[in-house]
């Protein structure tokens, strides 16, 4: 049986793959691309091999491409960094094809676009699940600024090891190696063996490439957030031919990609997990041509009439005619007294493979009564020894969806706690215990691990009242803009906001950043698409009013 992560390609495929591209023969072993490459080529193996090997040890071959094979990963359809090298053995006859020609082929030819981007997603999921390698983070697992860079690479899919400085010899001893103090920690060892000490998000974003560099050009779309409405945006703008550009201050799945197991979305009848979910449409989004790049925030947005200019948080300014408000709620802090020391180090917003290999056998805390408290109970009970769910109310079942409630009621080492709220936190450098309040009675459980799902407080702060809200932040949409609220314009003296519009004409809100929307991903998806029809209208319009 064919192994899905090196398929080979029919005689026709590379017939049409050979209109695009180069025939080189190489006399002698030769490096085709070296791992930590930003830009490099795509090749098919016509005769002979391309070994695949870690750039830090070259004598270890990971992978072989025999004839009618080909090379490449995710990483070609952006700019992100290969983590791997690749040498073309002696007499090997291979076709070349630069990365631009690459996208034209997978955008025009579907049978080639399944075979090679079937296998680029096989091979970044064996990278990640099975290979022990890529950047190399030092610092202690309690560290919150460790707790950053980690979750920044987990969420974002970059191959990493993490070694943890409190329990790992291999860490210590690597560190004198390098001469390195605990000071310096987090440290980052890139898969060249660059050293950084103390890295930024930006640093390590720009490093792997996750962070884009692109023109000072007018886009169709600027679509701020990459949650489920932002990318299904993303999609079906790039796939309809706008130009469309995509940002987020985080990674790729808004709050739907804080979630661990999503069982009821359409589709999945096994479920899938919001990160998985998100990595895949974010594939899908580049495929049409999207550009997304992570990590830039919106700080501010301006609008002169005929188009929009965004000002992002690494003093980028992009220009659009039309905006996509997708940036969703953060989940709320808990009210309790210094909880910023915790984040990070105890205290968090989401529950993912990182987070539960920390859990192992401990007592852990989830707070809130919606889906994704409910499935991160589920998914980090597979790891503690116990899950405490906390809910203010008295009924799990008001918020949660009822599948979700019977299996934590029939799960053994999940507890829950009705009626009771979090009084206090402890620890001196990370979380030890908190003191729990259950109608007036307190207790102090030994929680070392608390993952807080409350509240959702809209990402709207950058709009600075450009559009109409309400009190709590929501951009109103549609029919709920109000006349005296509108942007007088020709646009809006001919027709009301469309469904998805706001109080300016070419501005839209999508997902849980609007005000009335339903806090699904499946609606958010639909919202997200939907958009695009509207826009498309609108962009009509615009040239009719220029």
């Amino acid at each position: 049986m064919t192994d899905p992560r090196f398929p080979v390609l029919t005689q026709k495929q590379i017939s049409t793959l050979k209109q695009s591209g180069t025939v080189i023969r190489f006399e002698n072993e030769t490096a085709v691309f070296e791992g930590g490459d930003s830009a490099y080529d795509f090749y098919v193996v016509l005769d002979g091999a391309i070994f695949i090997k870690d750039p830090m040890n070259k004598d270890q071959v990971l992978a072989t491409h025999g004839i009618n094979e080909f090379t490449g990963d995710n990483s070609m359809l952006s700019d992100r960094s290969i983590p791997f090298s690749a040498y073309a053995s002696k007499g090997s006859t291979v076709l070349r094809i630069a990365p631009a020609d690459l996208k034209e082929i997978i955008a025009k030819h579907s049978d080639i676009c399944d075979v090679i981007l079937s296998a680029f997603i096989q091979r970044q999921e064996t990278m990640l699940k099975e290979f022990s390698g890529g950047i190399k983070i030092f610092g202690s697992e309690k560290s919150k600024e460790t707790y950053i860079l980690r979750d920044f690479m987990e969420k974002n899919h970059i191959w990493h090891t993490f070694l943890d400085t409190d329990t790992s010899e291999e860490a210590q001893h690597l560190l004198e190696n390098f001469g390195l103090k605990d000071e310096y920690l987090p440290i980052l060892v890139s898969i060249t063996g660059e050293i950084s000490r103390k890295p930024t998000l930006a640093e390590l974003a720009k490093q792997t490439g996750v962070l884009i560099e692109f023109g000072d050009e007018l886009f169709d779309v600027l679509v701020v957030g990459a949650g489920p409405s932002g990318l299904a945006a993303s999609v079906y703008a790039a796939s309809e031919g706008l130009t469309v550009i995509t940002i987020d201050g985080n990674a790729p799945g808004g709050q739907a990609g804080k979630s661990s197991k999503i069982e009821n979305y359409l589709g999945f009848p096994t479920g899938i997990s919001g990160n998985d979910l998100a990595n895949k449409a974010y594939i899908q989004a580049q495929k049409f041509g999207c550009t997304i790049s992570i990590p830039q925030k919106a700080e501010k947005v301006e609008y002169n009439g005929s188009y929009f200019t965004l000002c992002a948080s690494n003093g980028k300014n992009i220009k659009a005619r039309s905006i996509i408000a997708a940036t969703g709620a953060n989940y709320r802090r808990l009210p309790i007294d210094k909880i910023e020391k915790f984040e990070g180090s105890g205290v968090f917003y989401s529950a993912t493979g990182m987070n539960a290999s920390a859990c192992k056998n401990e007592l852990v805390g989830v707070v809130g009564g919606g889906n994704s408290a409910g499935q991160a109970a589920l998914f980090l009970a597979d790891h503690a020894h116990e899950v405490h769910v906390i809910i203010r109310g008295n009924d799990l079942g008001d918020k949660m969806s009822d599948y979700l409630v019977q299996r934590i009621y029939t799960t053994p080492n999940i507890i829950v706690h009705k009626d009771s709220n979090i009084a206090q936190l402890n620890g001196t450098h990370y979380l030890e215990s908190l003191v729990l309040d259950t109608t007036g009675s307190k207790q102090t459980i030994g929680i070392s691990n608390l993952f807080t799902f409350i509240g959702a407080k809209p990402c709207t702060e950058w709009l600075n009242g450009l559009v109409s809200m309400d009190e709590r932040g929501f951009i109103y949409t549609g029919a709920d803009v109000i006349e005296s609220a509108m942007t007088q314009c020709s646009i809006y003296g001919q027709r009301k906001p469309q469904s998805l519009e706001t109080s300016i004409p070419g501005f839209y809100a999508v997902g849980d950043v609007r005000k009335g929307s339903v806090k699904r991903v499946a609606s958010a998806v639909g919202e997200g698409s939907m958009a695009i029809s509207q826009i498309h209208q609108y962009l009509a319009e615009l040239k009719t009013t220029v």
